[in-house]
Parts: structure tokens; C-alpha cells; sequence
């Protein structure tokens, strides 16, 4: 087959397995920077007319452009371009750059007042199909218990996907680009065949209809490409048509669902295989190369999804979550590392910093040494790049799974995950002292028991026994919580596209979350190691608590707060496994917050360990703001000992630091930074972001934003325009610790 012509062959020709193409195909990399070109006089032009658009996205509130009158889906819209005689790689959401789609299966009141909030109207075509139509909202909340709506309102578990589309979910692309749709479509009919013979259970009934709602997308997809002049039915023969294709089939996703941190996956080293053929065969240069790779990240800085205000409270930043892995190591030993891992993250000079594409470094003590300091020369350059450990993932994936969101890692196509937001355990230490009761409510949520005794000095192992007793019942409502959403979300909102580029029957992952983490660990360590007495309010209950004494804190490598921490996290998740998760889904846990560490705080009254009602959570796994000031190498060992096994959906940790703590010159801190991620990730850690900037920078740029109208920062997994954040988030992320020392 021409399209294959000078691929190594494998067991990839005669079954589905990308990964096994790789393997037999990628040319790892070892060397430095040196042969990186910068953008073409072409790349230019389209990038400042796209920077043109963003500047008007800005100045119109936040959003451009509302498609009102139609419902979002694959064929819904006609070819859309920014410039179509300036564009190597096709393809827009709706027919016009940054004008963002209606998508109202996940809930149609949450559609009408994201266009509301905007100044537009639904269209009444729009309305009227939706009146006949049960969203995924709409089932939630049929099925919700009352025990599930109060625990929801107080903000025990929040964020929850009842209300949007849940996402986090990575299609294996790459097969579009290698296989062409008519093959896969084959595929697809031969699996429907084989569970046809099957016994007709629950689950291969819905096997069936899933896969029968994935053939008519498929279909869809091809007509889509079409309408660009591409048959997507065949392989792609060269790296244009390779990238085109594969951004076709994450687009047709994109146009489908608006889940959040539907990633992209791990892209490159597939990518550059038909680069380097290309190379070879003389049909393409480094300069065109690179342009291949920037006209993708132009197109994936476009992705827009319409939201409400509240959603993007919870979630700052208007992100979209493009997540895309680069580096590794492959089981035999080499480095799944290429050129084009290189021009990926090249694209942060040639088109500047940017949240998006949220470019995630598999970092491994293995990857070479030109990759590891080009790396933190940009992350100094551009605070645009998180690091996550694959010598601790890749045992437990193999070598060719990715990251969705900000920590969570998949098997590309063979694994999905069922998104589960965040449970406060903050809030539950205050309900275990208040026997059941919501401290800022006064409603009782959970089962009713003993309110501790005002003036009396909290006794630790009594509190403890107390708190057990209301995480066991969290979590059960916690499952049981997430079990409904999902099954409404499957019947209502399900991927239809994003999945046919699955597994007919991938591995479910249920993905739940933890917050307040440090407030918890630190509220402990002051009962336990201080005296804290309880003060109550007019209702009975206790509002606030009088600390007396010094106690160690949760981030100063110190093991008795950070045993309490490593705890919480073991703890909760032996309660959580305890109850089965929908569609046989395996338990994972993360300690993730996104930016709602400050939606949280609002909603969590006065805690032990002195943090005032209302006020900011840290984010993620991270000490609490300040409290580690024993240096940045103490707060990282803290972090690391929270143990990864038992949180498999991620633990984020984001880290800060002044230039002048790394070095006193460029190389210095690239030589350094290189060194402290080695140091961490030698640890068993699994995440970090990395800031290189002082605080006034930040201030600065909250007083003025077009002192640095790009400033990018890393917050909580995930990258963002510093401007496009609120005033409470920035002044939460300015409160943060700034390492001074090492």
C-alpha cells in the first residue's frame, strides 16, 4: 500500500495497535536544539491575524462570537478558515474563527445562560428541538437523592459534571492517520459481530447501542473532511495529510462534546514518522516541518467552548485543556523522544507562551540530557510546561498511554475515565465536629452524631475516630453520586465520536478528587501536636476554634505532618473502593483542584488549623500559602511522600520559585531546575508545574494588564493567561509561596 510505503512492518497491518507502528517505526532523538527553526514569513501572517482575533476576543468580554441557531455537531457547520491561502492544516469548530458552538445535550439551561451571561439569545430552533429532548442534566436531577442535592449545595462534593459535559476523555486519533475510517469502520462491524453471539446482558446491550451511535459519527467525520477536499477513508500517505487527518478526527470530537480536558494525547512521535519519511524523500525541510507542528498548535489555541460564569469560576481561565504528552521512554529501554517532541515545545518561541496546547512533559531519569535542559530552558522562558513522572507511570500504562487534564493518565483508546470532580474533605472534618451538620448551613447532611463540646481541647484520636466514621459515609455517597451522573451522562450526552476512536470495550476509570487537602492534614497536626478548643455559634454548632501552641506543618519535611497527609489520602481511598463503581469502572483518586482551590475556600467555614472562613484552599497536593518556609526542597519532599497507588488519577503539585533562587545566570538555572526535577521525580513523585517568576511580576500584571498582556503561569495542573483570571484568582495565586531558598 503506497500509503505505507517505507513503514516497517508489524502486527499494526493486521490489527489496530498504533503503538506497535511506533515501536517498529520511531527514530528517537538524543541530541539538543541546534536544528529547531524558527516560524516561516507564512506562519507569521496567519499568527498575527489570529493574535488579531484573540485581542478582539478580549476586548468583547471574553467571547467573540455565539452560533445561536444551531445545535453543535459534526456536519453542523460549513468549512470554516482564518486564512484559507495562508493555512497548511484545515479546520475551524463552526464556520468562523473563535465563534463558539451551542452544545446543549449536557444541560439546555446551562447552554442558554452561557449565551445570556454573553449577551445573545438561543435561537428558537435551538429551543424547540430541546423541548422535546432529555438532557443529561435533566436525568441528574430526576434521579438525585435529597442526601446528594444538600451535600451539592453546601459543597461537600463540587464541580460536579451534572450540568455539562463531563470530558477527560483521549481518542486515539492517530488512527484516522494511520488506518484510514474505512478500516476502522471494519473493525467496528467485526466487533459488533462478535458481542452479537454474546449472551444479551445489560452490558453488551449497551455495548451495542454505543457502538451503533459511534458508525453514524464515524460516517459524519468523513463527510466532515470531505467538505475540506480530504478523503479520510484512506491512510495518510505523507506528514501533511498524517497531521491533517489526525487533527480532523480531534476535531469532529471537539465539535461534538464540550467536555473539558478532552486531550489530545501523545502525538508526536507518531507525527514525526512520516516527517522523517518525508525528510528522506525529499518532499519536505526542517523549516516546513516546523510549520507543520505551529499550524497545529494555531489550530488547537483555537478550540473555544461556551460556558457559563459559574463554570469558569470553578474552573479559571476559560481553559480548554488541549493536553498533549511529549517524551518518555519505551519498555525496551529507548527514549520515545523525537525531533518532533522538540518543535512541539519550539512552538512556545515561534508563536509565544500560551495555556494552550497544555504541554505535558513525560519525564523520565532516563531521557536524555539535551531533552531535560531544553525543557527547563523553556519553562524558564515561558512557565508554560508541567512535568510528570513516567518512570513511576509507565509500569502501570506500558509506553504509549497520555494525560487528560492536568494529571490523569490513560492507555490511548484502551482506557476512558468517567470524571468525578472533588469531594471536601475540609468541610467533612468540620461536619464529623458538628455531628453531621454543614458548619456554614446548619443542615443536617450527614448521619446524625456527636457535636463536640464547646471550650473542651479536642481530643486527636477522638476526632479521628469521628472523622473515619463521616469519610465512610462521603464516600459512599460519593460513588453513588458519580455512579448516577454517569449512567445519565452515557444515556444522554454520550461521546459518540471521541469513543469510536476507542477500544469497542476499553477499561473504565472512575476518577474521583480530593480537596482541601493541606487544611485537613494541618487542622490534624494542631489537634494532635497543640491544643485546640472549639467555639460554637448561636445554632449550637461549632463556627470557629481557638489554637494554642506551635504544631508542624503539612510541606517542611517534616514526617509528622506529612504522615497525616499521606493518611487522609490512604484512608479515604480504602472507603471509596469499598463501593462498586458504575460499569465495573476501577477507583482512582486525585489530589487536583484545578482553580476552584478558591471556590472551595468560599464555601468552608473556620478550620482548626487557623485558616479564616471563606478563605482560599492551596491548590491541589500543595502546603498551604506560606506554610512551608523551610525552602523549596523541603516542600517538594512533603509532596513526594504522598503516595501514587492509591492516587492513580494524579497528584498535582504546583511549584514556584524566584530566578535568582535557581541561579544567577540562564545556565545556571537550566542546569539547576533540571536538577531539582530529577531530584523530585528520584522520589516517586508523579507531578509538578513550574513557575520561574518573582511576585511583583505578577502584581504588576494584575495593576496593568498590558504590561504582559501574554503572561502565562502555571496554576493547578494546567496552564493560563495570568489576565484571563479573576480578581480573586490572581490575588489567590499571588498569596502562593514564591521559593526564596532552596
Amino acid at each position: 500500500m503506497n500509503e505505507w510505503r517505507d513503514f516497517v512492518s508489524g502486527r499494526w497491518n493486521d490489527t489496530i495497535d498504533v503503538r506497535d507502528f511506533i515501536q517498529k517505526n520511531i527514530t528517537p532523538y538524543n541530541g539538543d536544539e541546534s536544528f529547531l527553526e524558527g516560524p516561516t514569513e507564512r506562519t507569521k501572517r496567519l499568527w498575527d491575524r489570529v493574535q488579531g482575533l484573540m485581542k478582539a476576543e478580549a476586548e468583547a468580554g471574553g467571547v467573540l462570537d455565539v452560533a445561536t441557531n444551531r445545535v453543535s455537531s459534526v456536519l453542523t457547520y460549513a468549512p470554516g478558515y482564518i486564512n484559507k491561502e495562508d493555512e497548511l492544516i484545515y479546520g475551524l469548530q463552526t464556520e468562523k474563527p473563535l465563534c463558539r458552538a451551542v452544545n446543549p445535550f449536557a444541560g439546555f439551561r446551562n447552554a442558554e445562560q452561557a449565551c445570556i451571561a454573553y449577551g445573545y439569545d438561543i435561537g428558537d430552533d435551538v429551543r424547540r428541538e430541546f423541548s422535546y429532548r432529555t438532557t443529561h442534566n435533566t436525568g441528574v436531577f430526576r434521579a438525585y437523592t435529597a442526601t446528594m442535592k444538600k451535600a451539592r449545595h453546601a459543597g461537600i462534593l463540587t464541580g460536579l459534571p451534572d450540568a455539562y459535559a463531563r470530558g477527560r476523555l483521549i481518542g486515539d486519533y492517530r488512527r484516522v492517520a494511520l488506518y484510514g475510517m474505512d478500516r476502522l469502520i471494519a473493525q467496528k462491524k467485526a466487533d459488533c459481530a462478535e458481542i452479537g453471539i454474546r449472551d444479551m446482558s445489560d452490558e453488551n446491550i449497551r455495548l451495542l447501542e454505543d457502538i451503533g451511535r459511534q458508525f453514524e459519527f464515524m460516517a459524519d467525520l468523513v463527510k466532515m473532511a470531505q467538505q475540506y477536499g480530504c478523503d479520510i477513508t484512506r491512510p495518510a500517505q505523507n506528514a501533511r495529510e498524517a497531521v491533517q487527518w489526525l487533527y480532523f478526527a480531534y476535531l469532529g470530537g471537539q465539535k461534538e462534546q464540550n467536555g473539558a480536558a478532552n486531550s489530545i494525547g501523545r502525538i508526536t512521535s507518531f507525527i514525526d514518522i512520516y516527517i522523517q519519511r518525508d525528510l528522506r524523500e525529499g518532499t519536505l525541510d526542517e523549516a516546513g516541518a516546523q510549520e507543520l507542528i505551529d499550524d497545529l498548535v494555531i489550530k488547537l489555541r483555537l478550540i473555544r467552548h461556551l460556558r457559563t460564569p459559574e463554570y469558569n469560576d470553578l474552573f479559571a481561565g476559560d481553559p480548554v485543556w488541549v493536553t498533549c504528552s511529549e517524551g518518555g521512554m519505551s519498555e525496551d529501554g529507548r527514549p520515545l523522544l523525537t525531533k518532533s517532541s522538540f518543535r512541539m515545545l519550539n512552538t512556545l518561541r515561534n508563536l509565544g507562551p500560551s495555556a494552550e496546547p497544555n504541554i505535558t512533559v513525560l519525564w523520565s531519569q532516563a531521557l536524555p540530557d539535551g531533552f531535560k535542559r531544553f525543557c527547563a530552558r523553556i519553562s524558564i522562558e515561558t512557565d508554560s510546561i508541567q512535568y510528570e513522572n513516567d518512570d513511576v507511570m509507565r509500569p502501570i500504562y506500558g509506553d504509549d498511554y497520555a494525560i487528560a487534564c492536568c494529571v490523569s493518565a490513560m492507555k490511548i483508546g484502551k482506557q476512558m475515565q468517567f470524571f468525578g470532580a472533588r469531594c471536601n474533605l475540609a468541610k467533612v472534618l468540620l461536619m464529623a465536629l458538628n455531628g453531621g451538620c454543614d458548619e456554614q448551613y446548619g443542615e443536617q447532611i450527614g448521619p446524625e452524631g456527636k457535636v463536640f463540646e464547646e471550650g473542651v481541647p479536642l481530643d486527636f484520636e477522638e476526632v479521628k475516630d469521628a472523622l473515619c466514621r463521616y469519610m465512610e459515609w462521603m464516600a459512599k455517597l460519593y460513588v453513588n453520586t458519580m455512579n448516577l451522573i454517569h449512567f445519565m451522562h452515557d444515556k444522554y450526552a454520550y461521546e459518540r465520536l471521541i469513543m469510536s476512536l476507542h477500544d469497542s470495550e476499553p477499561e473504565r476509570l472512575m476518577a474521583f478528587g480530593i480537596s482541601g487537602l493541606s487544611v485537613l492534614a494541618d487542622s490534624l497536626s494542631a489537634i494532635k501536636y497543640a491544643k485546640v478548643i472549639p467555639i460554637k455559634g448561636e445554632n449550637g454548632l461549632i463556627v470557629d476554634f481557638r489554637t494554642e501552641g506551635e504544631f508542624p506543618k503539612y510541606g517542611n519535611d517534616d514526617d509528622r505532618a506529612d504522615d497525616i497527609a499521606r493518611w487522609i489520602v490512604e484512608r479515604f481511598y480504602s472507603e471509596l473502593i469499598k463501593t462498586p463503581a458504575y460499569r465495573n469502572a476501577k477507583h482512582t483518586l486525585s489530589v487536583l483542584t484545578i482553580t476552584s482551590n478558591v471556590v472551595y475556600g468560599r464555601k468552608t467555614g473556620n478550620t482548626p488549623d487557623g485558616r479564616r472562613a471563606g478563605e482560599p484552599f492551596a491548590p491541589g497536593a500543595n502546603p498551604m500559602h506560606g506554610r512551608d518556609s523551610e525552602g523549596a526542597l523541603a516542600s517538594l519532599n512533603s509532596v513526594a511522600k504522598l503516595c501514587y497507588d492509591c492516587c492513580r488519577d494524579g497528584i498535582s503539585n504546583t511549584f514556584s520559585i524566584t530566578p535568582d533562587t535557581l541561579g544567577h545566570d540562564t545556565e545556571d538555572q537550566v542546569g539547576n531546575l533540571t536538577s531539582v526535577i530529577d531530584g523530585y521525580f528520584a522520589q516517586s513523585a508523579q507531578h509538578l508545574n513550574v513557575n520561574v517568576l518573582d511576585r511583583e511580576k505578577l502584581v504588576a500584571a494584575m495593576n496593568d494588564p498590558n504590561l504582559y498582556p501574554n503572561l502565562t503561569i502555571r496554576v493547578s495542573g494546567y496552564a493560563v493567561n495570568f489576565n484571563k483570571l479573576s480578581k480573586d484568582k490572581q490575588l489567590e495565586v499571588i498569596a502562593r509561596t514564591f521559593h526564596e531558598r532552596m
